[in-house]
């Protein structure tokens, strides 16, 4: 059998194909593939005759080139297509289907598919996700590069390349898990709302619980409710314990009642009690956007004992930059800088380093106040007290720059499918 070492599925496509006495049996409109540890194997050819499909094994291929494609087979030996479950058809199951260009942190289109020869059968080496394969596809490359500069090539090797659904008729692509998993929640937010709906849930399945929250909650509201709702209640309210409180507490705000009910029921009680805290407070006020995990520490510790504190709970708290001096009855008496915890003696009390003129804010503080003390003072957070002085939580720079920003910039990156 000739077949060239490669070649693009575009040249192939809609190709007459012939038997050996020089019989037209139709043209070819698909190929078939099986899965194989290095590249897919070309397994049939699909014949388009009249408004019939017939499939040729290929074994029977003789000449597979873009001149000419041959098979030793008669017009009566052809086979009516049948497809088996689990079958791939290159071009409607790959062809113009998306795929997660992890480099780029975007989904790309696949314009045209690249196959070779590889111990001794036809495979599947890579997609081509340029501008090059689409003007390939359509016929223009050669007319292009006569008045254009040379188009790069943009194609993303098979063996990077998995399926998210076993079901070829709504096969959609993605990059190795290890590689989704490493990139900017807001660039995995982007790729999560530009993936066609029925994939949503299988691309946060190849993302643990801890990132698959972080991209979540970089979504618009609207998309990450119907996100979370429309999640197995055990895998969402998995993902909604590796949130930040406040995080989750977004989430869930957003929530039909019922519905939040049943996640919080689903979590660990220490987790759900930290998050029902916050969704007590109104949205728009300080005990509705301030986060209850803060580094806190009691006083009479010296800077050393300090540091060994701040040790054990920064795992679980989002905000590291300040330590809370506080008392027995959980109002604050100072601050402290990590910095200055870093760079003072470890047998130096901490409160002699500590500052006591703590600026705060009341739990029902709204926006304006939160953003004036931050500015004002150029901190990074600012505690939040309740009704009896006892510090409820922080509030970051973040946090309320969010509520500030243009509608534009918000949720910019990743509007609703």
């Amino acid at each position: 059998m000739m077949t060239p070492q490669q070649l693009y599925l575009s040249a192939v496509l809609d190709k007459r194909l012939t038997n050996t006495q020089g019989q037209l049996l139709g043209k070819v409109c698909d190929l078939t593939i099986t899965p194989d540890e290095e590249f897919p194997i070309v397994n049939q050819v699909l014949v388009r005759r009249g408004k019939a499909t017939y499939a040729v094994e290929w074994s029977k291929v003789v000449l597979f080139n873009p001149a000419v494609i041959s098979v030793a087979s008669s017009e009566s030996e052809l086979t009516s297509y049948r497809e088996t479950p689990g079958e791939i058809r290159v071009k409607r199951d790959i062809l113009d289907k998306q795929i997660v260009d992890v480099n780029g942190a975007k989904v790309v289109r696949v314009n045209d598919l690249k196959l070779g020869r590889h111990k001794n059968s036809l495979c599947l080496f890579s997609v081509d996700v340029g501008f090059r394969g689409l003007l390939r596809r359509m016929g223009y490359e050669r007319v292009w590069s006569l008045v254009q500069r040379d188009i790069p090539e943009r194609e993303i090797g098979w063996q990077f390349v998995g399926h998210l659904e076993p079901n070829a008729a709504r096969l959609t692509l993605t990059m190795a898990r290890e590689n989704m998993a490493e990139m900017h929640p807001a660039d995995l937010a982007h790729i999560i709302s530009r993936v066609p709906r029925q994939n949503v849930h299988t691309v946060l399945n190849s993302l643990d619980d801890e990132t698959a929250g972080e991209a979540i909650h970089e979504l618009e509201p609207e998309l990450r409710t119907r996100i979370i709702t429309e999640l197995d209640s055990e895998r969402a309210s998995d993902i909604l314990e590796e949130m930040s409180p406040d995080e989750a507490a977004d989430v869930l705000g957003d929530l039909p009642v019922e519905k939040a009910e049943e996640l919080l029921g689903l979590m660990e009680p220490e987790d759900a009690e930290e998050i029902q805290e916050l969704l007590v407070h109104e949205e728009d006020c300080a005990g509705g956007m301030m986060n209850n995990d803060f580094i806190s520490i009691p006083a009479g510790l010296t800077v050393g004992q300090a540091l060994k504190e701040v040790r054990l709970q920064a795992p679980e708290v989002d905000s590291v930059y300040y330590a809370y001096i506080l008392d027995k009855n959980e109002h604050p008496l100072g601050v402290v800088s990590l910095k200055e915890l870093l760079i003072q003696d470890e047998v130096c009390p901490v409160a002699e380093v500590m500052t006591e003129n703590l600026k705060t804010v009341p739990v029902d503080a709204e926006p304006e106040e939160i953003l004036e003390v931050i500015a004002k003072y150029n901190l990074v957070a600012v505690p939040v007290l309740d009704e009896h002085k006892k510090m409820a939580g922080i509030v970051t720079v973040d946090d309320i720059l969010e509520r500030f920003l243009p509608l534009a910039l918000k949720h910019k990156r990743h509007p609703a499918y």
